[in-house]
C-alpha cells in the first residue's frame, strides 16, 4: 500500500506523507521481528500523513484508484493489515526492531471510497499474521481475502490456505509473483513433503502435480481462482517472477508464443468448464 519515497506521488503530494521540512521521510514503515527475520523488515517507504488525508476526505486515495482502475479490472491492496495498524520505524534506524503498530484510520478510509466510487473489485492481501481487528475490516467491506495452494500443506486443519477451507470470500492462487513456480516449489521439498504432496492432489509425478494443483484452485469455492502463467506452461524455478527481498533479476520473465503447445488453450478450457467457471458469450443466458 506505500509508494517510494523518490516517486512521483510523494513529490507532488509532500503534503499526504510525514516528512521533514527538507523532504525526507520523518518515519518509514517495514513490519516487525518475526520467526522468518529477527530483525523484521525495514521497507524504508514514507508513512502517510493520515491526519491530513483524513481532512481532505482521502482525495489522493481515490485519484489513485480512480487511475488503477483505468488500466485494471481488478486490483489487490498490498499487505492489506496496513489499513489497520502500521508498524512505523525510527527513520534513523537501521532496522525495524525499534518500530511500533501506529493504528490508521482505514476503516473511515474503506467507507469514504464505497461512498464516492461505490463497491470497487478489489482483492485485500491478507498473508500472514493477520489479527481479528484486520479480518473484521476486511468483511465488513466485502473484501475477498487471498489463499494460495503451496500454503497448504501442513498438519492444521484450520489452516485458510487448505481447499476445504477456501470458501466464496477468498481469492484462490497456486502461487502468487512471490511465490517460486508451482514446479520449482515442489523440486524443492524434500522427500517427505514430496510425498504429503502426491498423496494430496492424487499425482504420480511432477507434472500432475502441476496439473493437479491448478485443477484443484478453479475447483475451490473461492470466487476466483488465478493461476500464473509459467504454472500453465509447467515451468520451473528459472520462470521464478520475483524473489521477495532481492533486487536482481526480478520481474523479468516472459513466456514466448513457441512455448504454448496446440492443445494447451484447449485444456485450460476444459478445466474452466470442468470446475464451473467457464462464463457464457455475452448475450447468452
Amino acid at each position: 500500500i506505500f509508494v517510494a519515497h523518490d516517486s512521483a506521488d510523494v513529490w507532488a503530494h509532500r503534503g499526504s506523507f510525514l516528512l521533514a521540512e527538507d523532504g525526507m521521510p520523518k518515519v518509514v514503515t517495514g513490519v516487525p521481528p518475526d520467526y522468518f527475520s529477527e530483525d523484521g523488515q525495514r521497507w524504508g517507504n514514507p508513512h502517510y500523513d493520515w491526519e491530513a488525508m483524513e481532512k481532505d476526505d482521502f482525495r489522493w486515495w481515490k485519484a489513485r484508484l480512480k487511475a488503477q482502475f483505468q488500466w485494471f479490472d481488478i486490483v489487490r491492496i498490498d499487505h492489506f493489515r496496513g489499513l489497520e495498524a502500521v508498524w512505523q520505524i525510527p527513520v534513523e534506524s537501521e532496522t525495524a526492531i525499534n518500530g511500533e503498530w501506529v493504528k490508521v484510520p482505514g476503516e473511515k478510509l474503506l467507507k469514504s471510497i464505497q461512498d464516492e466510487l461505490g463497491k470497487l473489485p478489489l482483492v485485500a492481501e491478507d498473508l500472514g499474521i493477520i489479527t481479528p481487528e484486520v479480518d473484521k475490516m476486511r468483511k465488513q467491506f466485502g473484501l475477498p481475502g487471498m489463499s494460495i495452494l503451496q500454503f497448504a500443506f501442513d498438519q492444521f486443519e484450520d489452516n485458510p490456505h487448505k481447499p476445504a477451507n477456501i470458501g466464496p470470500d477468498r481469492v484462490v492462487y497456486t502461487g502468487t509473483h512471490d511465490n517460486d513456480t508451482t514446479l520449482g516449489w515442489f523440486r524443492s521439498l524434500d522427500d517427505s513433503m514430496k510425498q504429503w504432496v502426491r498423496h494430496d492432489m492424487g499425482a504420480d509425478d511432477e507434472k500432475e502435480v502441476v496439473d493437479t494443483m491448478i485443477q484443484t484452485a478453479m475447483n475451490t469455492k473461492g470466487v476466483m481462482a488465478i493461476v500464473p502463467m509459467q504454472d500453465f506452461l509447467g515451468l520451473g524455478s528459472e520462470a521464478r517472477m520475483n524473489v521477495p527481498g532481492t533486487i536482481d533479476g526480478n520481474w523479468r520473465w516472459a513466456f514466448s508464443w513457441e512455448q504454448v503447445s496446440s492443445d494447451l488453450p484447449k485444456k485450460i478450457h476444459r478445466w474452466v468448464d470442468d470446475s464451473g467457471r467457464l462464463s457464457s458469450p455475452e448475450g447468452e443466458k
